[in-house]
């Protein structure tokens, strides 16, 4: 009876994630539990490398570490995407000190290659301490169903905290899901899993130039009028993008901003979107952190970035305050004051006050800024303004009353210092663009702008 490999395999888990026949090892198979390969991926060199979890649960030490670094070296000779596939149990402690230095070794490389080339992390089952912190550093993080993330297991937490808790719950997909930012990318299977990095890989290494002759679509119809009208920005994504596949970067965490990678005019675009169904797209701390990250990303690999605006501004209160809202939202405003590549701003329905500054504004560096005809651009909403500036006069009136004479002076606010001409007059906006002509007036301008990409590494923010 023939013998069934192991599923752990590390040779076995690079062969499903490459072309087939196209796997070619370049360390030898030992006890040092890592093996290193190059392959190609949809027509796109690769490098490899995969924790040996049949030997001592793929726990890494110094030979570990040394499989890792050829690796990278490799990757960076070559210029192309490095792929981590993990299953680690952290540091091999009959080594001590060794198994440190060699993580430290591995995460010193890791950085050095940061922005340089794309870096993406595969996590197939547990992988702790150290092993935690590599994947963390990537561009990318893929977590599959038995994939666990944590610094310190079960044991060590009970023993130290009296926390009770299995692998699942401290570091698994619905520990990740909602809660730690460290998954991008969450799947239901594996199989999923394997796809989802076979996917990204081709998004960063082969972006493909830009079509302007796109197929229009009209917009509109996925955005209801109302301003304060609550939907989800998802389908006008997908409607913006071309008709392939997309991947959404930490969908349930800070689900009021959207970060997308996908194709547009043929080309790989990042999609930054803010998310009116949930705190009614209002920006938290959690949401610059993460916009800003992936802002970042796009910016170290020359991937152009689309934003899409429909922001009240800031979510106010105590407690994003005492989150660092300030601390945060400013890692979202250098983030796109420092980017390069193409970015051009598209106002949806509104964009008012910090929040409109922060997402990509003219001020900021945008390429383009483009509204549709009945967005705004203000300090605040026009209803809102009036009952500020106007307190007195409208506390004197009925209610009925009340609520003409706010209409009234909103409209009248509006002319004065609101609405998408005066953004226009005074040039924070560049063009007015009808819905069914949006595809096509991005995709012109992302052409005709330089193509460049940021000289700065990834930092995980």
């Amino acid at each position: 009876m023939a013998e069934v490999a192991d599923p752990r395999d590390p040779e076995l888990r690079m062969n499903r994630l490459v072309d087939s026949g196209s796997l070619q090892l370049i360390s030898p198979r030992d006890k040092s539990g890592m093996l290193a390969g190059l392959g190609v991926i949809d027509g796109n060199q690769v490098v490899m490398f995969a924790s040996d979890a049949t030997i001592q649960s793929g726990a890494l030490g110094p030979e570990g570490a040394h499989v890792i670094v050829t690796a990278y070296k490799r990757a960076m000779e070559l210029q192309v995407p490095v792929i981590g596939i993990w299953h680690s149990g952290g540091a091999r402690l009959r080594d001590g000190v060794l198994s440190l230095n060699a993580f430290g070794e591995v995460f010193q490389w890791m950085i050095s290659a940061s922005g340089k080339i794309p870096q993406l992390s595969l996590v197939l089952g547990p992988t702790a301490g150290g092993g935690a912190y590599g994947p963390a550093l990537t561009d990318v993080v893929v977590l599959a169903p038995e994939g666990r993330i944590f610094v310190t297991g079960p044991d060590v937490v009970k023993s130290v905290t009296g926390e009770s808790i299995d692998m699942a719950k401290l570091g698994g997909p619905d520990a990740h899901r909602r809660n730690s930012g460290v998954a991008h990318v969450i799947t239901h299977t594996e199989d999923e899993a394997f796809t989802a990095i076979r996917n990204l890989t081709s998004l960063f290494a082969d972006q493909r130039e830009i079509s302007t002759e796109l197929v229009e679509r009209d917009l509109a119809v996925f955005v209801p009028g109302p301003e304060r009208r609550a939907y989800e920005v998802q389908p006008l994504i997908h409607a913006l993008l071309d008709d392939e596949s997309s991947v959404e970067f930490l969908p349930m965490w800070a689900q009021n901003i959207v970060t997308t990678l996908g194709r547009f005019g043929g080309r790989t675009v990042g999609i930054v979107a803010n998310n009116p169904q949930h705190l009614g797209a209002a920006l938290d701390s959690a949401a610059a952190e993460k916009a800003a990250r992936f802002v970042r990303t796009c910016d170290s690999f020359g991937i152009p970035l689309i934003v899409v605006v429909d922001v009240p501004g800031f979510l106010p209160g105590a407690g994003q305050e005492w989150e660092g809202a300030v601390r945060r939202g400013a890692k979202l405003l250098h983030a796109f004051g420092e980017s390069v590549v193409p970015r051009i701003t598209l106002i949806t329905r509104k964009a008012y006050g910090g929040a409109y500054v922060a997402m990509n504004s003219q001020a900021l560096g945008a390429t383009k800024v483009f509204a549709w005809p009945n967005a705004e651009v203000s300090v605040m909403g026009a209803v809102a303004a009036v009952r500020v500036l106007h307190r007195r006069l409208l506390a004197n009136l009925p209610q009925e009353q009340r609520e003409i004479m706010e209409l009234e002076l909103a409209a009248e606010h509006d002319q004065i210092s609101g609405g998408v001409a005066k953004a226009v007059e005074i040039g924070v906006v560049d063009e007015i663009i009808d819905p069914s002509q949006t595809r096509r007036a991005i995709a012109r301008a992302i052409a005709n702008a330089p193509q460049r990409r940021g000289s700065h590494g990834n930092i995980p923010l």
